[in-house]
């Protein structure tokens, strides 16, 4: 079976690598592995901590390979998770993995690209379904 590139496909990943370009972007590298872990944890934790049709909510709106991306793993039955502003920093140090630290700058990095590339109204609204305490993480400055 060939293995060439369908023009099928292109369009999704050429979406979907543009979200990491501009999340490797945000944090002035050239590691596409670790821009990529640090969205997917992005999503992941967030969809985590959503109700079912919220989080199929804001999924409907992603570009189509970081849809998958983001229900790669979820067990809508276990959803929302209730997990306070630490928790959400534990599980996302550990899914990205990088220090706890560390997310405090890379949440409102992948926030913001998300911004760029979605209504800011879908992202606000998906937002303002978590408790004060993770929007505040989530949120770029202003």
């Amino acid at each position: 079976m060939p293995t060439a590139n369908t023009p099928l496909f292109d369009h999704a990943v050429q979406t979907a690598s543009t979200w990491v370009h501009d999340v490797s972007h945000e944090f002035d590298t050239d590691d596409r592995h670790f821009a990529y872990r640090v969205l997917r944890a992005w999503l992941h934790v967030l969809r985590d901590r959503l109700p079912v049709e919220a989080a199929a909510h804001f999924a409907a709106q992603l570009p189509e390979l970081l849809r998958g991306v983001y229900y790669d793993g979820w067990n809508p039955s276990a959803v929302p998770e209730k997990y306070d502003a630490q928790q959400y920093l534990s599980r996302f140090a550990r899914e990205a993995n990088i220090s706890v630290t560390d997310v405090h700058r890379a949440a409102p990095a992948i926030t913001a690209v998300a911004l760029r590339h979605l209504s800011p109204g879908q992202v606000d609204k998906v937002l303002d379904q978590l408790p004060e305490d993770i929007r505040a993480l989530l949120r770029p400055a202003a």
